[in-house]
């Protein structure tokens, strides 16, 4: 499970405002091996985690690169899943490695194969100095990809795009409220958006989450309405925050829980410019 709150405006009103505003948790189990964010690929342009699970070394839950490409995934909630299938971190890599296709095409690609693979949504983006272009496919919905408008906010947890789970709904005013206030510094803002992702409030009941995870235990379904998920072996452990101001600048902060243990995270921020 994992949840998004977004908002990207290609023409922000001041040099003090930003392109992107991006604040995300990766949920998972605890012991399951992966790498902090760092520097990889080709001349180290690409920013991310890695995973380190068995047979899917590589993949990874979001990323950017110094030449404006983005992706983030989330799981589709459900029960019965194909163990066979093929891993949904591949994908977000897979484009930040992709040097030919925009993220429309990739996505379009994606979209053919999308039967090989367990339920997820996945997010591709360019920021280039002429347009930005944020893109979504989920395959459990729609059968094409779409382009988002910008200017607005938009959530992505474990349904379809916007779905209008509880926990989806509160973080997103929270979020919100976070994002229209424009005396906040970087540093306060991502303090800020950092909030948002911790909260550990549960937003149940919630009819249309329990639907969906109809065969989930009534005590996993409840953990899972929190915007910070915490049970003793699985919940979120890692909160991203990406931030891309009005002339390319990216602030890329990244807070990790250490050796499975949710009393201790560790905290790296990076900063570099979008090559043009």
């Amino acid at each position: 499970m994992c949840i998004i709150f977004f908002k990207f405006d290609p023409r922000p009103a001041s040099k003090n405002a930003y392109r992107l505003i991006l604040a995300a948790n990766r949920d998972e189990f605890y012991s399951r091996p992966s790498k902090a964010a760092e520097f990889w690929g080709a001349n180290g342009e690409i920013l991310s985690g890695l995973d380190l699970e068995y047979g899917k070394e590589g993949g990874t839950w979001i990323g950017i690169s110094k030449r404006g490409k983005l992706a983030a995934i989330t799981n589709y909630l459900e029960a019965r899943l194909n163990p066979d299938a093929q891993g949904r971190g591949f994908l977000v890599s897979n484009y930040l490695t992709d040097k030919d296709q925009d993220s429309y095409s990739y996505l379009k690609k994606v979209s053919t194969e999308g039967h090989l693979y367990n339920g997820f949504n996945l997010l591709t983006a360019e920021f280039k100095a002429k347009q930005d272009v944020v893109c979504y496919y989920g395959n459990r919905g729609s059968a094409e990809p779409i382009h988002l408008k910008p200017a607005g906010i938009y959530t992505l947890s474990n349904s379809l795009l916007d779905t209008p789970w509880k926990k989806v709904q509160e973080g997103r005013r929270h979020f919100s409220s976070v994002v229209s206030d424009q005396s906040l510094s970087c540093d306060g803002l991502v303090q800020e958006l950092l909030g948002v992702l911790n909260n550990e409030d549960l937003n149940s009941p919630d009819p249309a989450q329990e639907t969906q995870g109809d065969g989930y235990s009534k005590p996993i379904v409840e953990a899972l309405s929190a915007v910070c998920v915490r049970t003793p072996h699985y919940g979120t452990r890692t909160n991203t925050i990406i931030l891309i101001d009005a002339e390319g600048r990216v602030t890329f902060t990244e807070r990790t829980m250490l050796d499975g243990d949710i009393s201790k995270w560790k905290t790296s921020s990076f900063e570099f410019q979008l090559q043009s």
